[in-house]
Parts: C-alpha cells; structure tokens; sequence
C-alpha cells in the first residue's frame, strides 16, 4: 500500500520536489499550526489531532497548486540565462498565491472555536512576514534544483552526442576497410574484366571514388550537398554493377540547394539502411528516390518490401544519424512511413561548405 502511495506521489511531483516536502513538512508544521492555535495546540490532543489534519489537508492542495506554478514558470524561463528573470517572477507569483493561501487557511481556523485563532490584521500581517521568508527559500531551493537537474541532462546530451560523433568516425572507419564491400567490389570487378573491359575500366574509377572520399569523410562533419551526391553516384554505380535491375536509385535534386550542407555519409547510410532491411529482385526492384523539397529539405525514399526485421530495429540504425544531426544543430529527422514507403527528410544547412575532393 505504502509503495503504491509512493508511485502515485512520483508520477508528479519529482524525486528533488519529494526531499523538499519531506525536509520543509516537520519544520513549517510545528511551527506554523502553533502559530495559528497557540500553546493549546501542544496541550489538548484533540485540537492536536484537528489542526494537524486540517493543516495536512491545506498543504496537499497548497502544494499541487504552488507545484503547477513553478513548473509555468520553468517552462516560460527555461534557459540557464533566463535564471534571473524565473526567480524573480516566481517569487512574485508564489508570493501573491500563498498570501493568498495563507490567509484563507487563517480564516478557516477562525472558525473553529477549539483553536481560538483570531482572523485581524495583526496575526495576518505577521504570517505575511513568514511567506516573504518562506518563499525566498522556496525560490532558492527550486532554482538551484532546476539548475543542477538542467546541468546534469546537459552533461548527459553532451556525452550522448560525443559518442554519436565517435560512433559516426567509427562507421566511417569500418567502411573504409570493410571487407565485404572490398571482396563484393572486386569480385564484380573480377567478372568485368573478362566481359566488359570498359564498363571494367569504368568500375575502377568509380571505386576509386568512392574510397577517396570515405577515406576523407571522419575528417570533415560537414560536406556540400554537390559532393555527397557526386559520391554517392559513384557508390550507386558499384552497387548497381552488383545488383542490376533490382536496385533503382534515381535523383530529383534543384540546383539552387547544391551548394547547402550536410553530415558526410548521411545518403550512405539511409541507402545501405534501405537495403539492409528490404529484400530486392528484378521483378520487385528497390527503388530509392533522392529529392530536394521545397521547404529546402532532401527527402531519401525508398519502396517497402520488408525483410522479417522490426520496426525497432530499423529505426535503431537511424540513431546515430539522428544524435549527429542533434550534436550539429540541423534540426531533427523527420521519418515518415506508409504500407509502400519510408522516407527520411534531412535538414539542409543554408550556408556552403569547402569541397574537400
């Protein structure tokens, strides 16, 4: 029953507004409710027991009410240098609410005969004293939970991103001596070479490319969209050599967003995450769209026809692209799917970026 309680608390209040309530509880009742009833409230158990019930029953909606606030609050004034502009408003606004509060609280102890508690302007303005100093330390107490909470997710995203970025050179790094592509590259080469000595000949080159530029790309974050596409042109033809008809990559590209920016390798790999999750074949072929959009976003589509995978773990593998975009400040991924596609628009940066090959 006690852990259920427990659960239901911490669905909303956080674990730093739990402590504060814990800690604050046993030091404002004691001296608040003797404050109100006088010594009574120490000698009669039965005024003991009904101040102390009332006063929990105040705190509790006190509290949710005071709770909602602060988290308005938070959300208007969210950023580390927005510190002094949130404290100063949240003081104002908690203390006009718990005059407010307090001052109806007052007015219901009135009422009852046993506390004797008189509702003048001599016991209103001293407890108007008490919420001054209660809502300063309340503002102080908060801040300084919020600030060392947004501190602590900060150092969290800052190493998530770090490791996306490491992540991304080791992909990198693998894709430059993945032996699979090698093998599967110069066993296509193998075949050309006593069939087609010029579309051979145009193989080489284009695996040239290809490794020229992988061998570059953990060396830059950024790359113009002219020179991922002329990469991944070479990269489709060494892939189109192997699979033939059952791969289709096609291009829509304006050439006003040529020169806008984006992380090296991202069409790679939303290219080998279409094949690594769909089956291909001459009469269902794979079918990858390369577009620009005019909102000045690439949309990379391709066709479904979905290996047994989940859906999880398709998604998985657009993380790190996702963490990378995020560590860039580019904006988000938008990912879109439906019975026959899935596609991921990329955010296109403005401003150019020097050509590296």
């Amino acid at each position: 029953m006690l852990q259920t309680g427990y659960q239901r608390l911490t669905t909303f209040f956080s674990k730093w507004e739990l402590w504060y309530h814990a800690l604050v509880m046993p030091i404002i009742f004691p001296i608040g409710l003797y404050y109100l009833i006088g010594p009574v409230f120490l000698s009669d158990w039965r005024v003991f027991v009904a101040g102390l019930l009332i006063g929990i029953i105040n705190y509790a909606w006190a509290v949710v009410v005071l709770t909602l606030l602060v988290r308005q609050i938070i959300a208007r004034f969210p950023d580390v240098k927005q510190t002094v502009a949130r404290t100063l408003v949240m003081l104002g606004l908690i203390l006009i609410l718990t005059v407010l509060i307090t001052t109806a609280v007052l007015f219901q102890f009135s009422l009852i005969p046993w506390f004797g508690t008189q509702f003048n302007w001599p016991t209103i303005h001293a407890l108007f004293l008490l919420d001054v100093i209660f809502d300063v330390f309340l503002c102080i107490t908060l801040n300084a939970f919020y600030a060392y909470r947004q501190w602590s997710n900060d150092q969290t995203e800052n190493e998530q991103l770090r490791q996306a970025t490491y992540q991304n050179q080791l992909d990198a790094l693998k894709m430059q001596i993945n032996p699979h592509f090698l093998f599967n590259s110069l066993t296509s080469l193998s075949s050309l070479i006593g069939e087609n000595r010029q579309q051979a000949s145009q193989f080489v080159d284009e695996l040239s490319k290809v490794y020229r530029y992988l061998l570059q790309a953990n060396h830059h974050e950024l790359v113009p969209l002219q020179q991922e596409l002329d990469f991944i042109t070479s990269y489709g033809h060494l892939l189109q050599t192997r699979y033939g008809a059952s791969l289709q990559i096609s291009y829509q590209i304006d050439g006003n967003y040529l020169d806008a920016s984006l992380p090296a390798l991202t069409l790679q790999a939303l290219i080998d995450n279409a094949m690594k999750h769909n089956s291909m074949a001459i009469n269902h072929p794979l079918i990858i769209r390369i577009q620009t959009m005019p909102e000045g976003k690439l949309l990379v589509q391709n066709s479904l026809h979905r290996k047994t995978n989940k859906v999880e773990q398709i998604q998985a593998r657009l993380t790190n692209l996702v963490n990378r975009y995020r560590s860039l400040g580019n904006g988000d991924l938008e990912i879109e799917e439906t019975s026959t596609h899935f596609g991921v628009r990329i955010p296109l940066l403005a401003h150019s970026v020097q050509a590296t090959y």
